[in-house]
């Protein structure tokens, strides 16, 4: 593994079940866990007058401190969370304003993990991640659909996520 890397939970249920799979994924990487509906992050804005939330404060300790960033969100209505796609947007702050920010994801490695109520996910939803990290000039490591069955993780899908751990995480 090259680096220190963070999981960014985008649910709006800090305890559910997105956080279950990345729980079991943090403890199997090590990788630091950030909330981001603990966060303060408006939604972006033209005149960035949003300035004082902690998109920024975030963002800086992000870039300073890991080399890998996985955005791990629900799926709502068929697409990333709100509370990520606001993060998502926001990044456009990082590329206007706060450019030597934006700057130090060019290199970084990016992932994508999903937790759905059912086991497959529709064509189409990883299409922001993997061109945000085309578009940023960072390396896409790749993506994993997860969901959970009666409050668990399934032994198939424990299975399925050790391989992604070990395939697209410790040997990047």
């Amino acid at each position: 593994m090259k680096g220190k890397g963070v999981l960014l939970q985008g649910s709006s249920k800090s305890n559910g079940n997105t956080n279950k799979i990345i729980t079991y994924i943090q403890e199997k990487t090590g990788f630091d866990i950030i909330d981001l509906k603990s966060k303060n992050i408006g939604a972006f804005d033209y005149e960035f007058k949003n300035q004082d939330d902690d998109f920024i404060p975030l963002m800086k300790n992000i870039v300073e401190t890991y080399d890998i960033i996985i955005f791990a969100t629900p799926v709502y209505w068929y697409a990333m969370s709100g509370i990520l796609k606001n993060f998502m947007d926001r990044i456009t702050d990082c590329l206007k304003i706060e450019k030597e920010i934006g700057r130090q994801l060019r290199g970084k490695t990016m992932g994508m993990i999903s937790c759905g109520s059912d086991a497959e996910l529709k064509e189409g939803f990883t299409m922001p991640f993997i061109e945000t990290a085309n578009y940023l000039g960072m390396h896409y490591l790749g993506d994993i659909h997860t969901w959970i069955e009666d409050e668990k993780i399934t032994k198939s899908l424990q299975h399925e996520l050790d391989v992604f751990i070990e395939e697209k995480i410790i040997h990047i």
